[in-house]
């Protein structure tokens, strides 16, 4: 059994029932982040790109990066070389749809498949970058391990995702905020409020800082580090294949 929110779900229903959650909120992905986060998550992915240094970056793996924030940042920053590996075969439409309309024809590969078992030859990964994909995942040591499989010696893994709010206040505020708000948000612009509550769940259910921390590590990833941003509501993890 897993988590699927708060519900306990087989292992096997998971995958599925999160796939009809992104198969409904995908045309309006980008649209909810701006909403929900008041456009501060796209200072968080900023963050991000800085970290991933894309022009010193031969092999970029963007994982769960369906709709191409990530991969355009890299992109823009002179990556020459991005694959980017969703399960939703929606998301990564609406980023093909997106690169065609930036006018980003090459540099970019859209591929689908699962975390637990990338596409991607072992050793050939120099950045392994993934962002509010984790959490989705059903087996999240798996998906660790294959991080680690992908990745050359010396490279680096990078992980953006909501994590465990550390101001108390703050995080009544913000719980007030993702059970009562968000899922309301949902139901007026993607008109489907139950995928908005299952992404709130999903959060709550997700291995906070520091226990995260270890599991990378357990999964023979070294250097492993750690920083809160805005104030932990999420938190970017590095590490490295050493």
């Amino acid at each position: 059994m897993t988590d699927f929110g708060f519900r306990r779900v087989r292992e096997s229903e998971k995958a599925s029932l999160v796939g009809d959650v992104f198969d409904q909120v995908a045309p309006k992905y980008d649209l909810m982040n701006d909403l929900m986060s008041g456009g501060i998550h796209r200072l968080w992915k900023a963050d991000l790109i800085r970290r991933i240094n894309p022009q010193s970056v031969e092999v970029i793996v963007d994982v769960g990066g369906g709709t191409g924030d990530i991969a355009f940042g890299c992109r823009e920053k002179g990556a020459d070389e991005i694959l980017v590996c969703d399960i939703n075969q929606e998301m990564l439409e609406v980023g093909r749809n997106r690169a065609i309309d930036r006018n980003i024809i090459g540099g970019i590969t859209w591929t689908c498949g699962d975390a637990e078992a990338l596409p991607v030859k072992s050793g050939t990964v120099d950045t392994f970058v993934t962002a509010f994909c984790m959490r989705n995942v059903t087996r999240l040591d798996k998906a660790l391990q294959e991080a680690r499989r992908v990745l050359k010696p010396g490279g680096h893994f990078l992980c953006l995702e909501f994590s465990q709010v550390a101001l108390p206040l703050l995080s009544d505020v913000y719980d007030a905020y993702s059970f009562k708000v968000l899922p309301l948000i949902g139901q007026v612009v993607a008109g489907d409020r139950d995928a908005y509550q299952y992404l709130a769940e999903s959060i709550r259910r997700f291995p906070p800082q520091q226990k995260f921390a270890a599991m990378i590590a357990d999964a023979g990833l070294e250097r492993v580090s750690y920083d809160n941003v805005s104030g932990g509501i999420a938190a970017i993890h590095s590490a490295w294949r050493i």
